[in-house]
């Protein structure tokens, strides 16, 4: 017993999940194997938000039942949100599964690995930041969601919201900070509601400031926010502390009021309008990004339509976009009869995918010829990558080693989904060679 495997699916709260539950493993002695068929631990951490996830899940769990029956003495695990409180039907379903976990419950496995193996995990979950942090990572600071939207299966599998206190937030990004990490993305379903259920009355805004203070962390984003949470002092945040990136993940879901109420989303779209233009004024330059569904429950041509003028008129910088998919155990799957045809589903997505790839394509021509800051995060095919603070994608090529590196960049090219560019520096150089 001496090797395990993550399989990831989902949101940015799983990957998180998932480094530190490989965390508290290698605290167990453990080490990481290359495919699931070289492991002694398997976990798959699972998401259900849309139906294509959950069965992308099935599928795995089914290619690791043929995988286990070669390895008997594997140890199998399903964690994340396909796993409720009660996992008796998945127990029946998937028996050759030796452990289910909820997400950010660890101790299950580490108590069959102690039981069936031996393995020391005492300790194990005592500091699960992560031992090599990428140079861009997630630090989770509150869990669960209280909102119940009514097409959200998230508060049933992750819990009530509970933040986690600030002290213990920055300490973890101080520690991950040493280890290597240059950009932190604090996360929560909602984390602009960060702090409301603290004994100490805070909120994201003091969040962002204390986190700013760390030493050695270059920039600071966060997400995934909610409307109703977007309050003026996050706002000012973005616009005054500078190590926090312009950059706000602001989900509307509908363009339209009646949508809305049935999604349980407590604001209508002159409300979201009014938002975007605070924001905007309150940081110049800011950039926002959103979630769309289309095809929810009762949805009418004029409906998506309200919708699409919103995008049209908003001009996101970029947009999730999704067709609406039932989630068992929600309240729209209860009550709310998925009566938008397959089809005009599929037609509205194309119809909303091909206006906001446009308004990405002309918003992303406007840094022709202008010169970013892109902080470095990885190399592929032989260009290096990273991202603006408005969170855009760059791709450039440079010999040195430019990782965790902020390079200035002239952009030279731009589509929809990135940039294209020269570093500032090797230009300069080649002005002087030419005039040499």
């Amino acid at each position: 017993m001496n090797s395990f495997y993550i399989w990831t699916i989902g949101c940015q709260m799983n990957k998180a999940d998932s480094e530190r539950l490989e965390t508290a493993l290698e605290q167990a002695g453990l080490h990481a194997a290359a495919r699931p068929a070289e492991a002694d631990v398997v976990v798959l951490n699972s998401c259900v938000v849309r139906q294509s996830a959950e069965d992308k899940v099935v599928g795995a769990l089914g290619m690791m039942k043929a995988v286990k029956g070669r390895r008997p003495g594997q140890a199998l695990a399903l964690m994340g949100c396909m796993v409720p409180p009660n996992a008796k039907g998945l127990k029946e379903r998937f028996p050759h599964v030796d452990v289910f976990m909820q997400p950010q419950r660890f101790a299950p496995l580490l108590d069959l690995l102690g039981e069936r193996f031996g393995v020391d995990v005492e300790g194990c979950l005592s500091s699960l930041a992560p031992n090599r942090p990428a140079v861009s990572s997630y630090v989770p600071v509150i869990h669960g969601c209280d909102l119940m939207c009514s097409f959200c299966i998230i508060p049933f599998r992750r819990g009530r919201q509970v933040s986690r206190p600030m002290e213990e937030i920055t300490r973890e990004v101080g520690l991950m900070a040493e280890r290597g990490m240059k950009e932190v993305t604090l996360l929560g379903q909602t984390v602009d509601a960060y702090g409301h259920d603290l004994p100490e009355p805070r909120d994201l805004a003091d969040l962002l400031e204390a986190t700013s203070r760390v030493e050695g962390l270059k920039r600071l984003r966060f997400l995934t926010s909610h409307p109703i949470f977007m309050s003026d002092r996050i706002i000012r945040a973005v616009g005054e502390i500078d190590k926090v990136c312009e950059h706000v993940n602001l989900p509307v879901q509908s363009g339209d009021d009646a949508v809305l109420a049935n999604m349980r989303r407590r604001y209508d779209e002159r409300d979201y309008r009014r938002l975007i233009d605070r924001i905007r004024a309150a940081a110049p330059g800011v950039s926002i990004s959103t979630d769309i569904i289309v095809g929810f429950p009762g949805e009418t041509d004029e409906q998506f339509e309200s919708t699409l003028n919103l995008v049209k008129d908003t001009g996101f910088d970029k947009a999730h976009l999704a067709a609406y998919s039932p989630r068992p155990g929600t309240y729209a799957y209860r009550r709310l009869p998925d009566d938008v045809p397959k089809e005009k589903k599929v037609e509205r997505l194309k119809t909303l995918e091909e206006t906001q790839k446009a308004i990405q394509e002309r918003r992303n021509r406007r840094f022709l010829g202008e010169t970013v800051e892109v902080l470095v995060d990885e190399r592929k095919k032989g260009k290096w990558q990273g991202r603006t603070r408005g969170d855009r994608l760059v791709f450039f090529e440079d010999a040195a080693d430019l990782l965790g590196e902020l390079v200035d960049v002239r952009i030279e090219s731009t589509g929809p989904w990135s940039l294209q560019g020269t570093p500032a520096a090797a230009i300069g150089v080649r002005k002087r060679e030419a005039t040499a």
